[in-house]
């Protein structure tokens, strides 16, 4: 159990240096309004999975743009974290944030057409 918060502190830690520095220190208007949604980083600290949102539509631009700055986002988050090593970093889409949405959008429209259907009945 200690072992497990200790990743979850370091997952933490590395989520939050990544995402101010995505804020404030990389200026690619490529990876604007780009959300850190989480960090997995491995029990080595050999390797960050670092999952990003944005809208969908400029998920290509988003990708390119971090992979464009990922050596500069790597030795800024080692030097925000202090660890020995500094982890490779990896960015992966989390998709999470778009199907909520998609099933947010879907039950709304059921709601829309049983309304309908009972104004219907109501006539």
């Amino acid at each position: 159990m200690a072992r497990q918060n200790f990743s979850r502190k370091n997952d933490e830690a590395a989520r939050a240096a990544v995402a101010l520095i995505i804020e404030r220190e990389i200026s690619d208007p490529r990876i604007f309004m780009t959300t850190v949604t989480g960090v997995e980083v491995s029990p080595d600290k050999s390797i960050a999975h670092i999952f990003v949102s944005n809208d969908p539509a400029r998920y290509d631009d988003m990708m390119a743009g971090l992979e464009s700055a990922k050596g500069r986002i790597r030795s800024l988050l080692g030097k925000a974290v202090g660890w020995r090593n500094t982890p490779e970093i990896n960015f992966h889409i989390d998709e999470a944030l778009d199907e909520g949405q998609r099933i947010a959008d879907i039950l709304a429209s059921a709601d829309e057409r049983r309304e309908a259907f009972a104004a219907e009945d109501d006539e």
